[in-house]
């Protein structure tokens, strides 16, 4: 054996299998074979989370033959540690620094091939005209760009991170969409007795056949991402690993590894549409519950200033001017809104508000006492039930959520005193609007109404065909 293989048959002998370098406080597991204590310490470390990596406690997988190994029986490979150090300082070992042709050390890198070679190679024909550096020179470039990728890597996982964790939400908002929207369902049909039960298990397994597809899109999107996630996690171990070895170890397929790098390219999720198809609307509810219809007027002494009346108190318009109006506790200011002359104190009651194509209002009811200078928003905990329009978007004085297609032009709104049910109605096709939760109303309620913003169109309150059902107490 020449000395040129004795050398290589050392260098093996003193190379570390997990890191590739020679052997660092090398240790022997208990099926012989070596490797440096940091770095079995560390691929055991791994083990410990991946499911199977540990087959009883204590003991662990060999990197080499998969023989399990206590943790505790590592016994310090001393011989192995002066063979090593031998290698390090010994010019005769460092074959792995030798160019193979010539015997030269590897002190150059051709930019052009991507390979270290020697002073010999550099003056040979193929390299004559190629860009070379030093080693060294093209060590600390590359490194460089190894710490620039790294982070660039890092931000992407970041990014993944916040995809997958608002994915998840988005998710989560939806299941509640659903949720919500079947027990509109439920509680509209439960207003119809049993009558129309195969309509409503129509209606119920519509939305659950959307549920089942918008879901699927939405946790396929979640896995995509976390699949992304996990391929760029592994591309950072591989740079993190390179910016370790010797210099030489580095600079083998560096390019290669740097353009993986460019070439990731981080795929948005999906955008799935949020807004429910499955449309709550009960055939023949809103001609039904118009047996409860009542009377509802304005009451002139609670309206805002800027609010212009109808004589017959039907009508209410925002106007451009502020009237001169006595300020008394009844009279809402700032808000532009005007309650119903009427008391609601028990049973129930239906009416109908004509808003047209108006970019905004607000109705709904109020307890008797709720603050009427209220200068923020009306929410239900301050005394206020309203279903507010804005144009893009309809918003409750419970939570915002996504709007209809088709804006109504009358509303209709049911409130159910004793059972807690006020609900809001397209009267023009049936279809609910929006139902707040189980509310126990206690007190008085009025009905609210509020134009919101400045037209020449009114809201008015609509003049049902034939007498009231359950009727409203006079106040």
């Amino acid at each position: 054996m020449d000395a040129l293989e004795l050398a290589r048959k050392l260098q093996e002998e003193a190379t570390c299998s997990i890191c590739l370098d020679y052997f660092t406080d090398p240790v022997m597991t208990s099926c012989g074979h070596n490797f440096c204590r940091e770095c079995i310490r560390l691929a055991w470390e791994k083990a410990k989370g991946r499911k199977g990596g540990r087959k009883r406690k204590g003991s662990f997988p060999c990197p080499e033959c998969r023989e399990l190994s206590p943790q505790r029986n590592l016994r310090p490979n001393r011989l192995l540690t002066k063979v090593a150090e031998m290698a390090r300082q010994h010019p005769g070992f460092q074959s792995r620094d030798l160019c193979a042709e010539h015997q030269e050390l590897l002190k150059l890198f051709c930019e052009d091939d991507q390979i270290p070679i020697c002073v010999v190679c550099k003056e040979a024909r193929e390299h004559r005209t190629h860009r070379v550096v030093p080693v060294e020179e093209a060590v600390q470039e590359y490194k460089l760009k190894l710490q620039a990728d790294m982070g660039h890597l890092r931000e992407e996982m970041m990014k993944t991170g916040r995809l997958q964790a608002r994915e998840r939400q988005t998710l989560a908002e939806w299941q509640e969409k659903v949720k919500e929207q079947r027990r509109r369902i439920l509680v509209e049909f439960e207003k119809m007795g049993l009558l129309l039960l195969e309509e409503e298990q129509r209606l119920l397994q519509t939305l659950k056949i959307e549920d089942e597809e918008v879901g699927a899109r939405l946790r396929e999107s979640s896995a995509t991402l976390e699949r992304q996630g996990h391929s760029l996690e592994m591309l950072l171990l591989q740079l993190e690993d390179k910016n370790q070895h010797s210099p030489l170890q580095m600079l083998q397929d560096i390019r290669d590894t740097l353009r993986r790098v460019q070439d990731v390219k981080l795929q948005p999720p999906e955008v799935v549409p949020m807004e429910m198809r499955t449309v709550c609307r009960v055939p023949g509810l809103v001609e039904a519950l118009r047996k409860f219809r009542g009377d509802v007027t304005l009451d002139p002494d609670t309206a805002n200033p800027e609010l212009v009346l109808s004589e017959d108190r039907r009508s209410v318009r925002r106007g451009d001017l502020r009237q001169a109006l006595p300020d008394s506790p009844e009279r809402f200011d700032p808000g532009p809104c005007v309650l119903g002359r009427e008391a609601l104190t028990s049973g129930r009651h239906y009416w109908e508000v004509e808003v047209g194509e108006r970019a905004s209002w607000a109705l709904g009811v109020c307890r008797e006492t709720a603050n009427r200078k209220e200068k923020g928003e009306l929410f239900a905990g301050n005394g206020f039930w309203i279903l507010v329009f804005l144009g893009s978007y309809y918003n409750s004085s419970e939570r915002a959520f996504a709007p209809l297609r088709n804006p109504p032009r009358r509303v209709g709104i049911f409130l159910d005193y004793e059972a807690g049910h006020l609900s809001f109605y397209s009267a023009t096709d049936g279809s609910l609007l929006y139902a707040f939760p189980e509310t126990p109303f206690s007190g008085t309620l009025r009905a609210l109404f509020s134009p919101l913003s400045s037209s020449p169109t009114p809201m008015t309150i609509c003049r049902l065909k034939g007498g009231p059902g359950d009727a409203l107490a006079s106040q």
